[in-house]
């Protein structure tokens, strides 16, 4: 599921995370996720360059806290796909990684997450 761009294949999600930046919180539906970023659906995206703090978590694996910029970001329209914005993680640890690892692994089981 790569496209021409991408270091990290993407796989379908149905987690929800907190997206913090500034005066804003978020809570939304991760549409993909990869080890590199997500996808995260919403009809109030940021502006690009923003930074931001994701918690997420899933199924066994405990809450996982990344640092992400928003690298792209598409308004609602009908004919492009879901609103939304795309989100590249910052310098995930080795612990923070193996748990987004973890959580990838299991949403690719489908495994059932209570979030």
């Amino acid at each position: 599921m790569r496209t021409d761009n991408r270091k990290h294949a993407r796989f379908p999600s149905r987690l929800r995370c907190w997206c913090e930046a500034e005066n804003i919180t978020l809570y939304a539906r991760i549409a993909n996720l990869s080890e590199g970023g997500l996808f995260l659906q919403t009809h109030t995206p940021l502006a690009l360059g923003r930074r931001t703090l994701l918690r997420l978590s899933g199924g066994e694996v405990r809450e996982v806290m990344a640092e992400a910029t928003v690298v792209w970001s598409r308004p609602q329209r009908q004919d492009k796909g879901p609103p939304g914005m795309g989100l590249k993680f910052e310098a995930l640890d080795s612990g923070a990684q193996a748990l987004l690892r973890r959580i990838i692994s299991e949403e690719q089981r489908g495994v059932a997450f209570g979030s």
